[in-house]
């Protein structure tokens, strides 16, 4: 099912050439058609991948990128992650300052609709939101950051980002 779960984002991601509100109407359409079981499963999924990516390094990256990250625009950022596909996703989860390699677009990065869109098209399918299987994380995994030298821990962002 994971296969199947990044065939679909990839696919959305593709088709919607970066937009992202475009991104957020292909994945409801799409989780809409899905059978009721598939429609779960990938909304399942996607909370795991949530979960995976709820780290202190990761979000030290968000932080810098956005000049502060609070844990909404923390949530944000990840869903935004998950949109770009499981090369994108797994190469930042490993290391975190690859974001730096991507191209950079803070609207894009922060975007508040993906999250709410796989939710939607759930509902859409099923009748209902759907329910987390899991509890969320009570803290990201891995060792915190501190504001004063974050950027430290990030030299091909931080760089990136002082070029702009």
């Amino acid at each position: 099912m994971d296969d199947m779960f990044w065939a679909i984002v990839e696919g959305c991601h593709a088709a919607s050439g970066g937009d992202m509100d475009r991104m957020d109407q292909l994945i409801k359409v799409a989780i809409s058609r899905m059978s009721s079981e598939d429609a779960l499963a990938f909304y399942q999924i996607f909370q795991r991948m949530m979960d995976t990516a709820f780290t202190w390094p990761l979000w030290g990256a968000a932080y810098v990128l956005n000049g502060g990250c609070g844990d909404d625009s923390f949530s944000d950022f990840r869903a935004s992650l998950i949109s770009r596909g499981r090369a994108v996703f797994d190469k930042t989860i490993a290391n975190p300052d690859s974001v730096a390699d991507e191209d950079i677009d803070i609207e894009s990065w922060f975007h508040e609709g993906f999250q709410y869109a796989i939710a939607e098209g759930v509902k859409a399918n099923i009748g209902r939101r759907p329910d987390r299987v899991n509890s969320l994380p009570t803290s990201p995994a891995g060792l915190r950051w501190a504001e004063a030298n974050v950027r430290e821990f990030y030299p091909k962002l931080a760089q990136k980002l002082a070029s702009r």
